[in-house]
């Protein structure tokens, strides 16, 4: 790693094994090039300095093999981060950073050389989209490009690798690099406590074998409590992203979560409740909790990340419109009860509701 400058950051984010992707049209890879899996286990509570020189050793050999594949990618009103995960050029991204389909980005290299690139598709309902790198790659072997894994069976406590742009693109800077564990993992969602800031959306997290297994998504009520898009599903919406679809709704995951500043609650007429959520895959009974914001009527009742809210008053939702339509139904004050699954168990929890701001 001669010539990198890498921040280290103690935080948390989530692992996988090695998969193919099916019939998808890229030349991808799902196994380590310099088999890391072959060095010495990275235990997730380390004991001793062998244990920590096993961590150290498996993350400097994940950087060596990621930081060339992660790139910046510039629109005219924004930017944000991007993993290369094909030879000829298919980049990952968060959907809400990739932008309306179709139109011309600047992919940037690790090492500043920068290329001409097209957005294509994006899925607005859990944040991510996908970009094609149009200039012809700089070798004959094609671009460089990171393995794929799997956050099927992830474990809290795991040990992963993120990487990104924080604060942006920086040319006297390569992505910085930060180490974490996970926090928790569902269909839709990666919650980690590694250190993200505004730039790292759509960076790519690693487990300790080298494989991606998400993409940053959503910064959290802290810096080191965000939310990444499992790789997972990137696969099963392949050929929609590739082709250029976008879907999520009319008013897309910027509108339906707050994007663009420090984020306000699921939106509300008068009363609110504080959190930022999602719609359970396939359009199952709930609202997966994505950020709980401090201060508010939802952390005040003990709400987590990663909790699903069933119902309101005994009142099932279907949904974050769901839930939305029932907080407005109330007014500043009044004190609802909330149905939550947390870990498989049924919770009753009183949140007295604040002002929508």
């Amino acid at each position: 790693m001669s010539g990198w400058r890498v921040l280290v950051v103690m935080a948390v984010c989530v692992l996988g094994a090695g998969r193919a992707w099916g019939d998808a049209p890229v030349a991808y890879s799902t196994e380590a090039r310099h088999d890391i899996t072959q060095l010495p286990a990275a235990p997730i509570v380390p004991n001793g300095v062998a244990d920590l020189r096993a961590i150290q050793s498996r993350v400097e050999a994940v950087v060596k093999e990621a930081l060339p594949a992660t790139v910046a990618i510039l629109l005219d009103d924004g930017q944000g981060s991007g993993v290369i995960v094909s030879r000829d050029g298919y980049v990952l991204t968060a959907g809400h950073v990739s932008g309306k389909p179709g139109q011309p980005v600047t992919i940037v290299l690790a090492n500043g050389k920068e290329l001409r690139g097209k957005a294509l598709g994006a899925n607005n309902n859990i944040d991510s989209g996908m970009v094609k790198i149009i200039d012809k790659p700089p070798t004959k072997s094609g671009f460089p490009f990171v393995p794929l894994g799997s956050a099927k069976e992830l474990k809290a406590g795991q040990w992963v690798v993120a990487l990104g742009h924080p604060g942006g693109y920086r040319a006297d800077r390569p992505p910085v690099v930060r180490l974490g564990r996970v926090l928790l993992a569902t269909h839709q969602l990666m919650g980690t406590d590694c250190p993200l800031i505004n730039g790292d959306s759509g960076g790519p997290v690693f487990d300790l074998d080298g494989r991606l297994i998400g993409i940053n998504s959503r910064i959290g009520a802290t810096t080191t409590t965000n939310i990444h898009v499992p790789i997972d599903t990137f696969e099963e919406t392949w050929d929609r992203l590739a082709k250029g679809e976008e879907w999520g709704g009319a008013t897309g995951f910027l509108a339906r979560h707050g994007f663009g500043g420090d984020g306000e609650s699921i939106p509300a007429d008068g009363a609110a409740l504080g959190i930022r959520g999602n719609d359970v895959e396939g359009g199952g009974p709930g609202t997966i909790v994505t950020r709980v914001k401090s201060g508010t009527a939802a952390e005040k009742a003990g709400l987590h990340v990663g909790d699903i809210v069933l119902a309101i008053d005994g009142r099932k939702i279907n949904g974050v419109d769901a839930l939305v339509d029932k907080v407005n139904e109330h007014s500043p004050g009044d004190v609802v009860t909330l149905t939550v699954l947390r870990g498989g168990k049924s919770l009753e929890l009183k949140a007295t509701l604040g002002a929508a701001k």
